[in-house]
């Protein structure tokens, strides 16, 4: 709920006849272990589920997350509801090289395009800041229920930091 007014007041904010790009990041859900490339856990699935939940009808073209398995599990609901499936962005050459090319790809799906990136707490501020966040909000290792709505077309992206699912606090 409190993603879809989120959603609704940063595509409010746009004048009628511009075209806007939204882009909404999350970090993954929470993990089963710490492994080095872990399942989601029961909580990360239902976190995964709120989340495809909260993107019902925001008509989502592209869903974008790291190679690793609790990014594209934390996508998959929401881009299998509507009918994608995760695109694998690669993490060579460190955050700030990943940050680049997922803002890069996010731009080129489309002026009016609406892009879920599921990153990783270290690499979604800089994702957010890549795409015109002017405050990116950090996150601890216990944050998995931020999000950042970013809405590009105009004369300067427009950012909102909201919260999905059950809440989680920092550490």
């Amino acid at each position: 709920m409190i993603f879809r007014l989120a959603l609704a007041a940063i595509l409010a904010l746009a004048p009628i006849q511009a075209l806007a790009q939204t882009v909404v990041i999350v970090r993954h859900a929470e993990k089963a272990d710490d492994s080095k490339d872990p399942d989601l856990s029961e909580a990360g699935r239902a976190r995964a589920a709120a989340l495809a939940e909260a993107l019902k009808g925001a008509r989502l073209t592209l869903v974008l997350a790291t190679p690793l398995k609790r990014t594209v599990q934390t996508g998959f609901p929401a881009a299998q509801a509507a009918g994608l499936v995760p695109t694998p962005v690669p993490l060579d050459g460190g955050v700030a090289a990943h940050a680049a090319r997922v803002a890069e790809a996010a731009r080129a799906a489309g002026p009016e395009a609406t892009v879920l990136v599921v990153g990783h707490s270290n690499t979604v501020p800089d994702i957010a800041r890549a795409l015109g966040d002017p405050a990116p909000e950090a996150l601890t290792d216990c944050d998995y229920d931020r999000m950042t709505v970013i809405q590009l077309g105009g004369a300067a992206p427009r950012a909102i930091h909201a919260r999905y699912g059950a809440r989680t606090e920092s550490c």
